[in-house]
């Protein structure tokens, strides 16, 4: 997770599985430790080593024959594996992305080993020092130790001299100068109704809990009872007595309780009306007449600046009613704990492990906390990740794998084209404006064309908070200095050695990194099935988020424009809504069958995954028109339609824990991985074709409930 503003939701719409807890620094691709090997051959060992045998693309030997592909496909592909690979200690979920994030992180452990080694010597700023040197210190664990809270004191005592509302304002102007975020999001994003321009959003934030639901419902009680139980630990941490703790943590709740009144939840935030509302600064400053927005900007250095979204209201009306109505006293404990928990990862071990204690165990399930080199790659990753991006490209990324994955992409593209001229609910001038989309995409494979400047981070080799404070504001600077600019459509909102891809609706790009082109998903030595039935099932994904709820309503330069004709708007949503009752029926969580998927927070990556799959196909089967041999032809014994579904069953194959899957189930936009499995291929002719299944087989929805889209 990167220390920027989180962007309008309907920006970035990725592709992976959100598995980490909760909490700063913590990165998807912070993965369980390496195994240690040996190159010592045993003493009774033969003189020469037998020739390793050639690992399978697909290995069938992990499909579960007693399971039939027609009833449950994700148990024909995935029980055996699940069994077989038990959730690490570490964890609190694992899979097939986590298994090559894993990977990925191995490769970065040791890029930033090396770099550490070399600092000293090596070239004075450059960023293998940085990150040398960045590394070495969170990697200090006895001077981080040693210092406890020292190093947040200086902001403790700031909080502990507020003495009015107009002084909270200005800590909180103060704040957000040095790249802290306290209560809301700030940061720039390409203007919705002139895509070619940066403006400054700033939108919800300031809950330490999932979502505004949370703070209400019943069924989280023991949630918020042990978030509490945090917020007493982390306030005694730092010498507050026992009693004045509990009474300030009940305090912080209730404040927090009234943000959530005003907060959307994550199906609302999917609401484009709820992402974009643009005022001038003197405008909004009549929603918020005690917090001025001219000062904010000001205190940001963004002379100049007329216009931003403010982008829910309604959240920020009750902000201001906070400002003028919650005695100062109350102001302190949240603006307190929440300045002990923003730096939890990056003091001692004790702040660590009460984070830890609350966001991994009580709310994901997670037995054991990382290990500590982990914990600070995670740390490097999100405040230099495109830094350490260009460290792994060289390393891992050949010139031959971005020029095959091109290959990959204009041939899904293509399928996805012809499937829009083939469509037989739209009409013709909307099929042309859908197209006109298609033709203006922009694909960037692997990393950036130009990588980052680095030279204005100062890294020392042994302050591990100073680095810390130091990235945060260099990359909050960064980005805010977008604000007023061109926006750049090469530029990159992920990592090179990010394990997923991601479209982004504001300048229509469709990203896939340097990591993700790697087995199971891309994999130079297989057939054609497995790749588009891998990579090709991820591009296509990626692609029909143009066309997805939220996407089909930006056009193709990124602009929140309609292009549709009202009855053909009228279709599409006709076959969404189907979809959105197909998973509403889903049940995913074994033992809470009264828990069902929410169809309408899924619906953009439903669409996604429905239409990347079928686009996926269609190009599979254009190559093998080129080949007809290959076409014929069975590999341990499965047809190339059916390795193509293999392999898209084996890419969202997961396991998680009761507490994770849960939390998942609630908050994430992607539907849980096991529905991923069945969801797309059961309102596909192909697939039944491919297992002739029968009507009647669970795999095979009746023809009437089946969804076509794109």
């Amino acid at each position: 997770m990167t220390n920027l503003h989180l962007k309008p939701m309907a920006i970035a719409l990725s592709l992976a599985l959100s598995l980490s807890a909760c909490g700063k620094h913590e990165a998807a691709t912070d993965t369980s430790a390496p195994a240690k090997s040996s190159s010592a051959m045993p003493a009774r060992a033969a003189s020469v080593a037998a020739a390793p045998v050639a690992k399978r693309p697909f290995d069938v030997s992990e499909l579960d024959n007693t399971i039939a592909a027609c009833q449950d496909f994700n148990g024909f592909v995935n029980a055996k594996w699940v069994a077989a690979n038990p959730i690490p200690q570490d964890r609190s979920g694992w899979g097939a992305y986590d298994a090559l994030a894993e990977s990925s992180l191995n490769t970065q452990h040791e890029i930033v080993d090396a770099a550490n080694q070399g600092a000293d010597r090596g070239q004075a700023g450059s960023i293998e020092q940085k990150i040398g040197w960045f590394y070495r210190s969170g990697m200090n664990e006895d001077a981080i130790n040693k210092a406890g809270f020292e190093p947040i004191k200086p902001q403790l005592d700031a909080i502990g001299k507020l003495k009015s509302s107009a002084d909270v304002v200005d800590y909180i102007d103060r704040s957000f100068s040095e790249g802290e975020q306290p209560l809301f999001n700030f940061g720039a994003s390409p203007d919705y109704q002139d895509a070619t321009m940066q403006i400054g959003y700033a939108s919800q934030g300031g809950l330490g809990l999932p979502t505004k639901d949370y703070y209400s419902e019943p069924k989280y009680a023991d949630i918020r009872a042990a978030y509490v139980a945090y917020i007493v630990t982390s306030l005694q941490l730092v010498g507050v007595p026992a009693d004045d703790a509990k009474a300030q943590a009940d305090e912080v709740m209730k404040f927090e309780t009234q943000l959530a009144h005003a907060s959307l939840s994550p199906e609302q935030q999917r609401d484009l009306k709820n992402q974009y509302h643009y005022l001038t600064l003197a405008q909004a400053d009549k929603v918020t007449p005690h917090f001025s927005w001219q000062a904010f900007f000001s205190a940001q250095d963004l002379a100049g600046v007329k216009g931003f979204s403010l982008s829910q209201p309604k959240f920020f009306a009750q902000l201001d009613n906070l400002l003028a109505g919650t005695p100062v006293t109350q102001w302190q404990a949240y603006l307190r704990f929440h300045a002990i928990d923003g730096a939890a990862n990056d003091l001692s071990e004790d702040f660590q492990q009460a984070k830890f204690a609350f966001y991994g165990q009580a709310l994901s399930g997670q037995p054991q906390q990382k290990l500590r080199w982990k914990r600070v790659l995670a740390t490097v990753n999100g405040d230099m990740g495109e830094a350490l991006g260009q460290l792994y490209v060289a390393k891992m990324f050949t010139a031959e794998a971005k020029q095959r994955a091109e290959v990959l992409v204009d041939n899904v593209r293509n399928a996805l084209k012809a499937r829009i001229e083939k469509l037989d609910w739209m009409s013709a001038d909307t099929k042309a404006k859908a197209i006109a989309k298609w033709d203006t995409f922009l694909p960037k494979i692997g990393y950036p064309e130009k990588w980052r400047d680095w030279s204005g981070l100062e890294i020392k080799p042994g302050d591990y908070y100073a680095n810390v404070k130091a990235a945060v504001k260099f990359n909050y600077r960064y980005d805010i200095a977008h604000i007023g600019q061109r926006t750049d459509r090469k530029e990159w909102s992920m990592t090179p050695q990010t394990v997923n891809a991601y479209y982004n609706a504001s300048d229509n790009t469709i990203n896939f990194p340097a990591a993700i082109l790697q087995p199971p998903f891309f994999d130079a030595s297989a057939d054609d099935a497995i790749n588009y039935g891998g990579i090709g099932a991820v591009i296509g994904h990626e692609a029909s988020h143009g066309f997805d709820d939220e996407g089909s309503q930006f056009d193709g330069a990124g602009n929140n424009k309609n292009w549709w004709s009202k009855g053909d708007r009228a279709q599409f949503e006709a076959r969404t809504d189907q979809l959105v009752r197909q998973f509403n029926e889903y049940a995913p969580i074994k033992d809470h069958p009264e828990l069902h998927a929410n169809g309408q927070l899924t619906l953009g990556e439903n669409i996604a995954d429905l239409g990347g799959l079928n686009v996926a196909y269609d190009a599979l089967q254009a190559a093998l028109q080129k080949s007809p041999n290959d076409a014929a032809k069975q590999i341990d014994g499965y047809t190339q339609e059916q390795r193509f579904f293999l392999n898209w069953a084996r890419i969202y194959r997961s396991s998680m824990r009761e507490k994770k899957a849960l939390l998942y189930l609630s908050t994430n936009v992607h539907a849980s991985p096991s529905l991923r499995v069945i969801g797309a291929p059961s309102n596909m002719q192909a697939f039944a074709a491919a297992f002739q299944c029968k009507p009647g087989d669970a795999m095979v929805r009746p023809a009437e409930q089946q969804v076509k889209i794109w």
